[in-house]
């Protein structure tokens, strides 16, 4: 064998832990950055002003800020591997991996709010509710600052502080702690919300349209709690188990990604039915007499409402009473419709 081929299997053998971390984390930043796109393309001026809409965008701003530095940490390794990232960056991209899961979560806990709207929900019942997601939420930032805490200070250098990732991530008490917490947080959250959300959907059976919708939000909720658990429970395997901390950082990396898609993609969901609700409304007003004999004597109060949809030509025009039988609560299905607008933006 000669010298060339040797520096060529030691180059691979050195790249080839960190490469699946480059590959994933480039595939996904670039699904994340054209949904975002997509986003931005169909929501519409009412979705951009609500608060967990925004609290989306910098989620997806978090995780592809964490990307890059993905990028740059790993992309550095392997063509300047004497020349490693600066201290500051190698620990910016610890803390991008271990604190933006915090506000993920908290985008799934402002779904409650829905539910149980701050205005008209008694404070004891309020704090009943949001007591333990808000305790287990401090004990994580705790855990956290302490553990990048205790990190930063075993190296003074980009390698020492590598070598210590190395040693230090087998069995961490602190990344155990924190994915337990993760866990029970989430578990709290998703299964508070969609108790709520059956036991009213099973309440308004004569309701086709929400129920039908509030059904859809059901299993959306559901996908987005179940993905990450894996991650997580496979999280907690692999540090138990596995010394070298490359998988581990893979599966952070990809449930980071996991987590922010499956909120984008129902935030996506949201925004396209809104944007046809809002188009909807422009149309002229001789475009609804011509529906009146389909809409029957309920069509204009149909098309106020915005929920299910009626096709018409190229356009779509929303359509809630007639799928209604006649001693539907009226009252209590608009209530509805107003909620579900606030679930999942």
């Amino acid at each position: 064998m000669t010298d060339s081929e040797t520096i060529i299997i030691a180059f691979v053998n050195t790249i080839r832990p960190i490469f699946p971390s480059i590959v994933s984390n480039a595939a996904f930043a670039a699904c994340v950055f054209t949904l975002f796109v997509l986003l931005l393309a169909v929501s519409t001026k009412e979705s951009r002003r609500r608060l967990v809409f925004r609290l989306n965008v910098l989620a997806i701003c978090l995780v592809l800020t964490m990307g890059a530095l993905m990028s740059l940490v790993t992309g550095k390794a392997i063509v300047d591997p004497f020349n490693l990232v600066s201290t500051n960056t190698f620990i910016a991209t610890i803390v991008f991996l271990v604190f933006p899961p915090l506000l993920y979560d908290s985008i799934l806990l402002t779904r409650l709010f829905a539910l149980y709207p701050v205005g008209s929900t008694p404070a004891t019942t309020l704090m009943k509710i949001f007591a333990f997601p808000f305790c287990i939420k401090c004990a994580r930032v705790v855990v956290i600052t302490t553990g990048v805490h205790g990190f930063v200070g075993l190296g003074a250098t980009t390698e020492a502080l590598i070598q210590a990732e190395s040693a230090d991530w087998f069995r961490s008490p602190y990344l155990i702690a924190e994915w337990t917490m993760q866990i029970a947080d989430n578990l709290y959250t998703v299964s508070l919300f969609l108790y709520n959300l059956h036991i009213r959907t099973s309440s308004m059976k004569r309701a086709r349209s929400i129920a039908e919708r509030l059904r859809q939000i059901f299993y959306i909720a559901i996908a987005n709690f179940v993905f990450p658990l894996i991650f997580n429970v496979a999280q907690i395997v692999f540090i138990t188990t596995d010394r070298s901390p490359f998988t581990g950082i893979l599966l952070i990396v990809i449930n980071h990604y996991i987590t922010v898609i499956g909120v984008l993609c129902a935030t996506l969901w949201f925004s396209g039915s809104e944007l046809v609700r809002t188009r909807n409304k422009l149309l002229p007003a001789h475009m609804l007499n011509t529906l009146k004999p389909t809409l029957g004597r309920d069509g204009v109060a149909g098309w106020m409402s915005g929920s299910a949809v009626a096709p018409v030509g190229k356009g779509t025009v929303p359509h809630l009473t007639a799928d209604l039988d006649p001693g539907a609560d009226s009252k209590q299905l608009l209530t509805w419709e107003k909620e579900s607008r606030h679930i999942l933006v």
